[in-house]
């Protein structure tokens, strides 16, 4: 496969990537503000448990949208390794929000509101968006193995 026709395939799967990624994005945010500012929950549990909510729509949509052209290994290995690559995703966005909120608390010299809040929430889904992007692309929905 040429360079430019590799480019435009992976521009149509990071692009379907982003849609999907939208969506859950939107699911988290808004599962986080309502545990957090409706419910009272702590910050890092609001984090975890919104990731976990928005999760489910992501696995759907990039097994059967974003990358239904590659290769199915079997539903459990699949989702064990979907499961597995978002644990530490998760992980990662939850210690980003908490050093967020901490710097920002520190820079204040007080509890940060709402705004600061969702400011470093959304930062923490950026960087971990781009994480996801590339173990999805090269370890979970991985292209299928030459055959022998």
């Amino acid at each position: 496969m040429n360079p430019p026709s590799r480019l435009r395939r992976l521009a149509g799967v990071g692009s379907r990537f982003l849609v999907v990624g939208a969506l859950s994005t939107l699911i988290e945010v808004g599962v986080f503000n309502l545990l957090v500012f409706v419910w009272g929950w702590d910050v890092v549990t609001a984090k975890i448990t919104a990731s976990l909510v928005a999760l489910v729509n992501a696995y759907i949509g990039n097994r059967e949208w974003t990358f239904r052209h590659r290769d199915r290994r079997g539903r459990t290995a699949e989702v064990l390794l979907f499961l597995a690559t978002n644990a530490v995703c998760t992980a990662l966005g939850a210690a980003l929000v908490w050093v967020g909120v901490e710097a920002v608390a520190a820079v204040l010299d007080r509890t940060p509101g709402a705004v600061a809040l969702n400011a470093v929430n959304l930062v923490s889904i950026v960087i971990v968006v781009l994480l996801r992007f590339v173990l999805y692309h090269g370890v979970v929905f991985r292209v299928a193995s030459p055959k022998a």
